[in-house]
């Protein structure tokens, strides 16, 4: 609570009770009838409720002024928090892009021409391997396999499109 806000209520809240003692006497001095009492009462109760207004005025001014503070710290918390989810936004970017590099540092193995035909005489030797569509293609003419750097078939050409996020 602001220290605006709290002196205002005190302070309100003070001169209310001691606006009770001058008014209980101007209610005595009236049932006695001496008005020069009554007087001097009331003028104390005067006083006091107009420093119960100034308390007052203190306690609202104090209150904008918390509230103001609120408005702005909600504020840079929210940009605080914007900024945080850019940053994560960014870093998983980042993760993602490794993640497509280490698929990209896979070796490619390509057969050079004289390899090809070599092949092709191998193959016309020991005859012709059918693939699973029955085609009778010989095996040099299959598509290129793609091997990781432990040797193993890479799946990516076969799972093109399909994008896991961990």
């Amino acid at each position: 609570m602001n220290g605006k806000t709290m002196e205002g209520l005190v302070g309100a809240r003070t001169n209310m009770n001691l606006l009770n003692t001058p008014f209980r006497v101007f209610k005595e001095a009236r049932r006695k009838g001496d008005t020069e009492t009554m007087k001097r009462a009331m003028g104390y109760v005067n006083e006091f409720s107009d420093k119960t207004d100034e308390y007052k005025a203190k306690a609202d001014k104090g209150m904008k002024e918390e509230a103001e503070e609120a408005r702005k710290k909600a504020k840079l918390e929210c940009e605080k928090a914007i900024q945080k989810r850019k940053e994560e936004r960014e870093e998983l970017e980042k993760r993602t892009e490794e993640s497509r590099d280490k698929n990209k540092e896979t070796d490619t193995v390509y057969v050079s021409e004289e390899g090809k035909v070599l092949l092709k005489e191998k193959d016309r030797t020991d005859g012709m391997d059918l693939d699973s569509e029955g085609s009778g293609k010989g095996k040099a003419d299959r598509e290129p396999v793609i091997y990781t750097k432990t040797g193993e078939i890479c799946q990516s050409e076969l799972t093109e499109g399909i994008s896991v996020s961990v």
